[in-house]
């Protein structure tokens, strides 16, 4: 059954991205035609609106006549496609393409329902715009991302339609869309907010729930093998310093571990084990934080200006710092993370400190081993941490000082897509060696036998060297595809 837009959810956003078609209700369409008709009102009446009948950004003084308010929209279009870089995947365009169709229905953008019918053709219809990456600086919104869409709406461009690059025009053509031709405001309300950058947040927050659950699986893996001390997750225990988080992840931690019987090695683990709990829960608390944001970014209104009960205002809606922050929050709790699983890895290849064989080679000194697991590990933290610096916190301004202070929000959801990347490899690094400790002191708890004969589905027991890199690839492929998931996260 097709998603309604209205009031959407960031699972909701996902399920579009995935391919879920779009059903707007009639109603919505008229209303947003009854508001577009006060700002048709505004107009005659000779009132000045900012991106109607002014310039944009600093040359917002320039005024512009009525006969050529409608030419300027389609200039504001066309000359704000500046992006360059890698095309964003289409599950991001899709997604910003529903939150900015949620956005303009709400009808204070002013946009009429044809424009809106078309963008809901272009999603039902699976046709995605080609996307530059870099370009936005996250106010006023996501300008030259959102840019390359409108173009598309125009019949100009690019896009994907059924596996294929093909020219805007021909597919709307083929398919008996007519191409948009932008009245006064449809321009700049079609480019300007924060779609893009909501987009990318939405499929964070999807990605690294994931994630986090691979990895809980993965550290209990270890956990079994060093025959750690279930103690620091005892409920009593984490409820002594009771953050909502750290009871969640405590809970998890008990349920994988159901039917753990060994006797520790340890009276207390080293921190990598025994703050799971406490680390863990931060990056939990970050996804929240970031889904409680989206969720109400998703179903606002984030242009400028916007038509309110027969008046013009302008604002600043289309800031995204406050996504911004959220998006470095949860790239930075990732990034420990990831020094956390790799702290991890390295511990169950130092037969110091594991009491397993080096390297977990069966011939040590002929076999090398899992060793270099540890090195790419360091590789991809060491990248982790710089791109964890947060871009919210800088701003250059742009369009002549007028728009003095830009949140970076796009950088900041470009940096902590990279981060995710490489979090899958990390997690699918830990699987590996942990599910080869395994082959020298074999699980006990139910869930940990299963997910160590699910890992074995994917990669066999290292017997004698080999290249690894396709083993790691293989399994970030099926953890993606929840392949030990399935099995493991029944609770």
């Amino acid at each position: 059954m097709p998603l309604k837009c209205g009031n959407i959810t960031v699972e909701d956003v996902v399920k579009v991205a995935f391919g879920e078609e779009v059903h707007v209700p009639e109603e919505s369409f008229e209303i947003a035609e009854s508001m577009r008709a006060q700002l048709l009102k505004r107009i005659n009446e000779g009132h000045v609106i900012y991106g109607v009948n002014t310039g944009v950004g600093e040359l917002v003084h320039t005024v512009i006549s009525r006969e050529m308010a409608k030419k300027l929209q389609k200039n504001i279009i066309r000359s704000h496609c500046c992006g360059v870089g890698e095309y964003f995947t289409k599950e991001a365009v899709r997604a910003a393409m529903f939150i900015r169709l949620n956005n303009l229905i709400k009808g204070y953008s002013g946009v009429s329902a044809k424009t809106l019918r078309t963008i809901l053709e272009f999603l039902n219809k699976d046709i995605v715009p080609l996307v530059p990456s870099r370009g936005s600086v996250g106010a006023s919104g996501d300008l030259a991302p959102l840019a390359h869409i409108a173009l598309a709406l125009l019949g100009e461009g690019e896009v994907t339609y059924e596996g294929k690059i093909m020219k805007a025009g021909e597919v709307m053509e083929e398919l008996g869309i007519k191409p948009i031709d932008p009245q006064e405001k449809e321009g700049l309300a079609l480019i300007n907010g924060t779609s893009f950058m909501s987009a990318l947040g939405c499929l964070a927050v999807y990605y690294t729930e994931k994630i986090l659950k691979n990895s809980l699986v993965a550290a209990m893996m270890t956990f079994e093998s060093l025959r750690g001390n279930p103690t620091a997750y005892d409920e009593k225990l984490l409820g002594l310093r009771p953050h909502k988080t750290q009871m969640i992840i405590g809970k998890y931690l008990r349920t994988l571990l159901e039917g753990y019987s060994k006797k520790p090695r340890h009276v207390q683990d080293a921190y990598s084990l025994r703050c799971i709990p406490q680390v863990y829960s931060s990056v939990l608390h970050a996804i929240n934080n970031l889904r409680e944001i989206l969720n109400v970014e998703i179903n606002s209104v984030t242009d400028n200006p916007v038509i309110m009960e027969g008046e013009s205002y302008s604002g600043g809606n289309f800031h995204g710092e406050i996504i911004a922050n959220a998006l470095d929050y949860l790239a930075i709790a990732l990034a420990d993370m990831g020094n956390m699983i790799e702290r991890r890895i390295y511990r169950l290849l130092d037969s110091k400190v594991s009491g397993l064989p080096p390297f977990l080679a069966k011939d040590s000194g002929l076999n090398s081993g899992l060793m270099l697991i540890q090195y790419t590990s360091a590789a991809l933290c060491n990248e982790n941490k710089a791109l964890s610096y947060p871009s919210s916190v800088d701003t250059i301004p742009t369009s002549a000082g007028q728009e003095d202070h830009v949140s970076m929000g796009m950088t900041s959801a470009l940096k902590l897509m990279k981060i995710l990347d490489n979090l899958w490899y990390l997690v699918a690094m830990e699987y590996f060696t942990a599910s080869q400790a395994l082959e020298f002191e074999p699980p006990t708890a139910h869930r940990i036998i299963r997910a160590h004969q699910e890992i074995r589905e994917i990669v066999p027991p290292v017997t004698e060297d080999r290249v690894y890199s396709k083993d790691i690839e293989n399994i970030v492929e099926k953890i993606k595809d929840d392949f030990v998931l399935r099995r493991v996260w029944d609770f």
